[in-house]
């Protein structure tokens, strides 16, 4: 259990900066029109493919890897 107390904040550290990093990298489909009531629906629907894909199905896994470590700390504290 020490084992895991010591090095749990590091691993949620690495997982928050990689978390932040893919949610920062992905593309967005809004610009600043759709918030005021533009049309927006032709830049909103798009098939994910390639790099993004990769990069949508990583930041789901690091999300869950993230939530994860939460409650394993939560758990062992």
């Amino acid at each position: 259990m020490t084992f895991l107390h010591g090095i749990l904040p590091y691993v949620q550290i690495i997982l928050s900066a990689l978390l932040i990093v893919c949610i920062l990298l992905q593309r967005t489909g809004a610009s600043l029109g759709g918030a005021f009531g533009a049309d927006n629906f032709s830049s909103g629907f798009h098939t994910r493919r390639g790099l993004e894909k990769t990069l949508f199905y990583t930041t789901i896994v690091l999300g869950i890897l993230f939530a994860l470590s939460a409650l394993i700390n939560l758990l062992t504290s």
